[in-house]
């Protein structure tokens, strides 16, 4: 049986793209919003239903993915009772949720710092077994394990679907402008110097009404100056905004100010594709829901490349945002949560959800069938099973209150460069306030 709530009036659907030929329409999120839909208003606000079979909580409320699970929880062979609460509320409730002495089972929400968080305290279930052996989630990618691992090394995260940032492109720019993707870092810069000179915007980027949208830089040259692990550690609060990696990470991104769009602090994020459809911008560092803001003729004509490695010695790493479910240690029964656990992260059910929902966020099971989906789709999905390492967006491995303090740092810094030292120290000082250091 099934308990939801009703979407507000005037809730706006999630950015997404189409996993077939095409790329349109469907829920997708961008790297700074949380997992779940938008709009709703309450339902269950409590905690488990003490009735017997499973209670799982959710947060998705955009009609199309909320119809698909919905019909995948009909579908289930067992009992369980499906709550869908706005994501607000579902946010605010979360800690209040896991602590309760009659927990919701189940509970959607995305992996990284916020459930790492969590299983520190003790209130996730193991969910090992399912990673071990034929469990469903054995076949997933070593980074995918990684990501999904408390700190001492527990699964405790069941993944189900993410999606890629890269550096996107159109292939008819390129090739107008006799340029190449490029392969290294000095290549990159060689490339943008090379387009800088023909009279063409290098990088795209949308830090207005977006400022977050500055970050994703600071994420990829952190991950490939420095490494995943200390990434995670530095969002974690283990490492300082003044220490001498971070500034050798604003040197490289130093290096990038002349190239980026001198009206990106006017553009939102939306906004900043429209030079780049006009040929007058070239490249843009964005998740893959940047195709949806292009017209739909040009749509087929974009590609993407890595941000290329600096450092052949750091493990590869990529920014995937990526959702799925952890379950209540204080679970009345184990056996139950972990079998519908094993039901939501099976390949069929995998399919099943995005095709029935319209996403084209990719599957996390290397045995869902993507022969249907769109070459950049598949490219998708190449380029996430390959990494070593997949790192969240800014706000999901650190908080929504840690990214404020990225939003200030980072536009001061793209507009007065000179000011690194200073704001450096600003945002170690701000973090330490958010983390009541």
């Amino acid at each position: 049986m099934t308990s939801t709530g009703t979407p507000r009036p005037g809730a706006t659907s999630r950015r997404s793209l189409l996993t077939g030929a095409g790329l349109g329409a469907a829920g997708l999120l961008t790297g700074c919003v949380s997992s779940g839909g938008s709009g709703g208003s309450g339902g269950s606000g409590g905690g488990g239903g003490g009735g017997g079979g499973v209670v799982f909580q959710n947060s998705i409320q955009d009609t199309a993915p909320k119809a698909a699970l919905e019909a995948l929880v009909d579908a289930y062979d067992g009992e369980v009772t499906m709550n869908s609460v706005a994501t607000e509320q579902f946010r605010a409730q979360l800690t209040n949720y896991l602590r309760s002495s009659n927990p919701p089972d189940v509970m959607s929400w995305y992996a990284g710092s916020v459930a790492r968080s969590y299983a520190s305290e003790g209130l996730l279930l193991d969910v090992s077994s399912l990673w071990e052996g034929d469990g469903a989630c054995a076949g997933f990618s070593e980074a995918l394990r990684s990501l999904s691992a408390a700190e001492d090394g527990t699964q405790i995260f069941v993944p189900t679907n993410y999606y890629w940032w890269s550096v996107f492109y159109k292939k008819s720019a390129f090739e107008k402008w006799g340029v190449t993707p490029p392969t290294t870092w000095d290549e990159f810069l060689a490339l943008c110097t090379n387009l800088s000179g023909q009279g063409v915007v290098p990088l795209a980027n949308g830090i207005g009404s977006t400022p977050w949208m500055a970050s994703g830089w600071f994420d990829y040259l952190d991950l490939r100056v420095n490494g995943a692990q200390y990434h995670r550690e530095l969002l974690a609060g283990e490492h300082s905004f003044t220490d001498p990696e971070v500034v050798e990470v604003m040197e490289q991104y130093e290096r990038l100010i002349p190239f980026f769009d001198p009206d990106m602090a006017s553009y939102s994020n939306q906004e900043a594709t429209v030079p780049m459809a006009q040929d007058r911008s070239a490249m843009y560092l964005i998740g893959a829901f940047v195709t949806q803001y292009f017209p739909e003729d040009q749509r087929e004509d974009l590609d993407f490349f890595s941000v290329p490695v600096m450092d052949p010695s750091i493990p590869t790493a990529e920014e995937a945002p990526t959702d799925g479910y952890f379950a209540a240690a204080g679970t009345d029964d184990p056996d139950a949560t972990l079998a519908f656990l094993s039901y939501l992260a099976s390949p069929e059910q995998q399919q099943l959800f995005i095709e029935q929902s319209g996403s084209s966020n990719l599957p996390t099971s290397p045995d869902v069938d993507t022969s249907s989906f769109s070459p950049l789709v598949q490219k998708g999905v190449e380029l996430l099973n390959s990494t070593q390492e997949i790192t969240q967006f800014f706000n999901r491995d650190s908080s929504d209150a840690l990214q404020a303090t990225a939003d200030t740092a980072l536009t001061r810094f793209l507009a007065d460069p000179g000011s690194r030292d200073a704001v450096l120290q600003e945002w170690q000082a701000a973090a330490e306030g958010v983390r009541g250091q």
